[in-house]
């Protein structure tokens, strides 16, 4: 285990967001966090997917995550999820190889499917986009053909044939063995969307997979006996995996733990938790001065950084405050637990996106405007 290199413990605070910028091909539709891997996840495992329980519910589906404190992968069991929103997909999260180790991409909820790693989770993510079914007006119909679906519960359906000529169960993005895919056009559309994190019943899934012994890849092999469920955190009517997707020879020495960026604790699935508030969000990291031997260039350059960073800490408390009115308001009109949790899930969105855009703005600056060093 390693930390990565500074620029990406910039993104930390966006793990779970995706949003386009004008990074590496790898990064763009999801913002890698703050620590990285040495070896690469097991393979998918092969297993069923469990019947929909309902109108509504969008397939998500498995994969391996990092425990820091274990150090160890562990199985994220596939599960049906209700789409936080009329019109929403999920887009999967997934590894790649980054600067010399696995990084976690986490997912997200948007109107179209991202970019997921050209991995082939199956049930509809065949490695670009998903045919697993479409959004008409308020209704979700599901395709047949790839989805477990009981037309007693749900009505609405359709049969469209999907051909697949290319399967295999690597589960990472990139590097030795791993998935050599980039992002289409579309995908860097889909980027540019508005999306939301994993919901509530998402990180309860999460947690739940990290606090189950069974599902660590050091003691289930790559073939976890909670291979997906038919609602989050639900295990006692969980699918077992059939096999594994391959055979699995992790390091003898997988040891060693690293903190996220600024010392935040990863969340479950690898990432750094996300923060709801400005107040919540890391220090901004001043890159190191420039030394051009020109020092008149020098010093524009760090008065411009000293103004960038000004102005964006004056846009961090102005939010911090704006959010801190409208919990003063919700408080006046004692808000039930429902418009308290929207209003917060508001505030996380409005402060991952001022994070986002002030990393745009560093990265812009240091791209355009940094003087090239002195060798």
């Amino acid at each position: 285990m390693r930390m990565i290199p500074s620029l990406r413990k910039l993104l930390f605070a966006l793990v779970v967001l995706a949003m386009s910028t004008a990074m590496s091909t790898t990064s763009f539709a999801q913002i890698g966090v703050g620590i990285s891997v040495a070896f690469g996840p097991p393979a998918l495992p092969v297993y069923e997917q469990p019947v929909c329980p309902s109108d509504g519910f969008i397939w998500t589906p498995g994969y391996w995550a990092w425990d820091d404190d274990d150090g160890d992968y562990y199985w994220v069991p596939g599960t049906w999820v209700l789409a936080p929103e009329v019109g929403f997909l999920w887009t999967p999260p997934y590894w790649a190889w980054s600067d010399g180790a696995f990084v976690f991409y986490d997912g997200y909820w948007g109107p179209h499917v991202g970019f997921y790693g050209g991995v082939i989770y199956g049930f509809g993510y065949f490695g670009f986009g998903f045919v697993g079914g479409r959004w008409d007006g308020d209704r979700f119909f599901y395709n047949r053909a790839v989805m477990n679906v009981n037309v007693v519960n749900v009505r609405n359906v359709y049969n469209e044939t999907v051909n697949i000529t290319t399967v295999n169960r690597v589960s990472y993005n990139g590097g030795p063995g791993g998935i050599q895919a980039r992002p289409r056009p579309e995908d860097e559309v889909a980027a540019r969307e508005r999306h939301m994190p994993p919901v509530a019943v998402q990180q309860q899934h999460f947690q739940a997979a990290r606090g189950n012994p069974q599902l660590r890849a050091s003691a289930n092999h790559g073939k976890p006996a909670v291979a997906a469920t038919a609602r989050p955190a639900e295990f006692r009517s969980a699918v077992p995996a059939r096999e594994a997707g391959a055979p699995y020879n992790p390091p003898a020495n997988r040891g060693g733990r690293s903190r996220g960026p600024g010392g935040a604790t990863p969340a479950p699935g690898g990432a750094a938790r996300a923060p709801v508030h400005p107040k919540e969000l890391p220090p901004f990291e001043r890159p190191a001065p420039p030394n051009t031997g020109d020092t008149n260039r020098d010093r524009k350059y760090q008065l411009q950084q000293e103004k960038l960073f000004a102005k964006q800490e004056q846009e961090r408390q102005k939010l911090q405050q704006n959010q801190e009115q409208e919990h003063q308001r919700l408080a006046q009109r004692n808000a039930n637990e429902g418009r308290k949790q929207q209003v917060e899930q508001r505030h996380q969105q409005q402060t991952q996106q001022l994070q986002q855009k002030h990393v745009q703005q560093q990265q812009h600056m240091q791209q355009s405007t940094q003087p090239k060093q002195k060798k």
